[in-house]
Parts: C-alpha cells; structure tokens; sequence
C-alpha cells in the first residue's frame, strides 16, 4: 500500500471513530422524549446525555499534544476505539438512565482522543496544496453524522429499540479498528512529556461548574447554579495563568496572542454553539409541538443536514481555489439570513417551515463552517499547529456542550408552569433568538477580519 493510500485510510480510520461519536449524539438528540419516558427523566436531565459526553470529549482534547508527544499516534487509536466500543456495549444494556449516562461518558473519552487525532495526521502528513481538500474531507466524514444521525436514531426507535443505536455502531468501530491498526503511521519522534495533574484538575473544574452552572440556571436552585458557573470561570482562569507559565503546558495558549486566530476562533465558537443548540431545540420541538414520531423528526431535519456535510469537500475545495474570504462570506450571510426567517416566521413553526430554514441554515454552515477551521490553524506557524489544533478542538466540544446545555435551559425555562405543548413552544422561540444573536456576531466578525485581509 502506497504511502498516500495509508494517510488516507488513516484519516478515514480516526474519522469513522469520530463520525461514531457524532452519530450517537445526534441519533440520541431524536430519541430524547422516548428516553425520558422510559426512565421517568425531564428535559434538563436528558439533555446530560449529550452535554456530559461534550463535557468528556472537550475535556480529554486538551490533552491530545500532551498525548502525541508521549504516546505513538496507534497506541492511541486503539485505547480509543475500545474505549468507545465499552461505551457502546454499557449503552446497550443500560438498566437505569446512570448507566446509560456512564456510557457516553466512556464514549467521551475515547472521542476525546481520536478526533484531535484525525486532524494532527492530516496537518502532519497531507501536502500544503492538498490541505483544505483533506480537511473539508475530514469534515465531512464527522460531518456526514449529523445528516443521517436523527433519521437513523428516528427509524430504530420506531421500529425497533434505540439500544440498537449502540449495537450497530459495533460493525463500525471493528471496521475502523482494523484499518486503523494497518493504516496509521508515526511520522513524528517522541518525546518525554510531564502532564500537569493540577492543571487537568483547573480544567476539569472550569468546565463543569461553567456547564452545570449553565444546564441548572432555569432550575429551583438558581444560587447554587451561579455559584457553579462562578467556581467554573475562576478555576478557567487559574487555568489560563497557570498555562502561561509552565514549560509544558497540557493546553498551550500562546496561538490566541496571533489577534487574527483569537478572531476567528470567536467566529468558530458561534457557529458550533448555533449548530448544536439547533440540533437540540429542532428535534424536541418537532416531537413534543408538532407531535411528530422519531422517524419523522429525523426526516424532517435530514436535508438541511445532508446540504451541510456533502458541501464540506466542495467548499474545501473554494478554499484551495479562492481562499477563504468568499465561501466563507458568502456562508456566513446564509447561515444569518435562516436565522432570520426561523425567527420572523414565529410560533407555532410547521414542518414544512423547519425544513426550510433548516435546509438554508444548513447550507451557509457547509459553506463556511470547514474553512473557518482552517483558516483558524493557518494563522499559525507550522510548529504551533498541533497546539491550535487542540485549541480549536477543546472550543469545538466544549462550545456545543454550553450550546446544547443553554438551549435546553433556555427551553427548560419555556416549559416551567406551562403546559408541555406552550411551554416548549415559547422556550424553542426564546432559543432562536438567542441563536439567532449568536449569527449576528459570527457575521459581524468574520466580515470585519475577512475585510482587512
């Protein structure tokens, strides 16, 4: 096997992994009122399913330069699909919703290390010409999850269990562990690496407290809610101070002194918290206002999906040709403009009107989305790029769990004292605006940097 056909199946090994992760939680997003009833849990203690899982994974990835300097880049694949494959398995057989929770959260950890991975191999070892290309590639191999992710966690939960999400993902994660385990290569030497256990601790605090704090804020128990999110943005801060001066930190942070990268990784963060917040609010409200079935929901939400990740290579492939200002520009103006129209429509939204400008929000997204990434990690040098890569990736998850964690609040705060139907209605209205402020900002600072460029 030729050298290129090994980065390939190596990234496609990492990316089946990843698209694993991704798949589940947006399979489980659909079966959120199926689950809820039949372990007798609320909306904003389902919703733990997907915001623990991101809490893992955004936890872990920081982790991953650390991980890549001590560990060879096999090693770390392997512990990383068993790790999901005990994860899937727990799911599988949960008896009680905690079990069913310690499930995604091994699922977390073994996400955690492959995703940074799929990309450190594509930064590494694909040709300068070809980057954008491969990273559109990689985007849309955990892209292509979202799309077919509530349609198929739709059609095993009408038809036969929503275990059966985890038991046919097993198939998947033998095929990426045999072509993995062939295809990965080391291309970097080694080196000895100290991990910093206070610093883990800092960023394990800073993470929950701010989402625990976020997900609880609709809740009885607002005090204890501020206090959280309080504790969470002061260990974020020792974080941050103590990153500055260790020789190796866990999290370099050194990329955000380049203004254009702290630029559009604000942007990034927009977008991710606007695609997972509408992952959670559209599929409930659909369910819960519409009183549509699982697998309708999943249709319903599928074509937007499939227009996002079958545009990802394609607007990889502007990106090579054009450079960055106009897919992206041009992405980011769609992705405000469906914004607008989810909220101009007002409630109560039909089907045929979340499809719609699902469908347009959707597309601005595949235009923009991937280029934003890499052009993010282009404004570093070379030698920093494993570092920002980590970055954008701990942003990536830990912003869709504050995302999912601040619409189910937000939806949560709707449903309290109203009935189910009003309730998550005016909850689903109140969580388009906010995404809706979230489009403003990413457009206002992407044309400004894209501007001056």
């Amino acid at each position: 096997m030729s050298n290129e056909r090994k980065v390939m199946g190596a990234i496609f090994a990492t990316g089946l992994l990843s698209f694993s992760g991704v798949i589940v939680e947006t399979a489980m997003n659909i079966t959120f009122p199926t689950v809820m009833r039949e372990f007798n849990v609320g909306t904003s203690t389902v919703q733990w399913l997907t915001t623990l899982y991101l809490l893992i994974v955004a936890t872990v990835i920081p982790l991953s330069a650390f991980l890549k300097r001590r560990f060879k880049m096999r090693q770390l694949f392997l512990v990383a699909n068993l790790l999901f494959m005990l994860g899937l398995i727990l799911d599988a057989t949960a008896p009680a919703f905690w079990v069913l929770l310690l499930g995604r959260a091994v699922q977390g950890l073994g996400t955690g290390i492959a995703l940074p991975l799929m990309f450190n191999i594509i930064l590494e070892q694909v040709a300068p010409a070809k980057i954008g290309m491969m990273m559109g590639v990689g985007t849309l191999i955990t892209g292509i999850a979202p799309a077919i992710g509530p349609t198929f966690g739709g059609l095993i939960t009408t038809y036969l269990s929503w275990r059966y999400i985890f038991v046919f993902l097993l198939p998947v994660l033998l095929v990426s562990l045999g072509l993995g385990w062939t295809c990965i290569l080391q291309k970097s030497a080694l080196a000895p690496s100290r991990l910093d256990k206070l610093s883990v601790g800092l960023l394990v605090l800073a993470f929950a407290g701010l989402i625990y704090g976020v997900s609880t804020i609709s809740g009885a128990n607002v005090l204890v809610s501020v206090l959280a999110i309080v504790i969470g943005a002061l260990a974020l801060s020792a974080f941050a101070v103590r990153s500055r001066h260790e020789t190796q930190p866990i999290l370099d942070l050194s990329p955000f002194k380049q203004k254009k990268f702290a630029q559009f990784a604000i942007a990034f963060v927009c977008f991710q918290m606007m695609a997972l917040g509408l992952s959670f609010v559209l599929p409930n409200y659909l369910q819960l206002v519409n009183q549509a079935s699982a697998l309708a929901a999943g249709l319903i939400v599928l074509p937007g999906a499939a227009i996002g990740a079958v545009l990802a290579p394609i607007s990889g492939r502007l990106y090579d040709h054009f450079g960055p200002k106009r897919p992206i520009i041009s992405g980011v103006t769609v992705v405000l403009l469906g914004m607008l129209v989810f909220v101009i429509n007002g409630m109560p939204l039909s089907d045929a009107q979340v499809l719609g400008c699902y469908v347009l929000f959707m597309f601005g997204v595949g235009l923009a989305f991937g280029n934003i990434l890499t052009t993010t990690l282009a404004q570093l040098p070379k030698q920093q790029q494993a570092d920002g890569n980590a970055i954008m990736n701990t942003l990536q998850q830990f912003t869709a769990a504050l995302g999912t964690a601040i619409a189910s609040a937000i939806v949560a705060g709707g449903q309290a004292g109203r009935s189910q139907i009003a309730g998550t209605m005016l909850g689903s209205q109140w969580a388009l605006w906010f995404l809706l402020g979230l489009a403003v900002i990413a457009w206002l600072q992407l044309t400004w940097t894209l501007r001056r460029r």
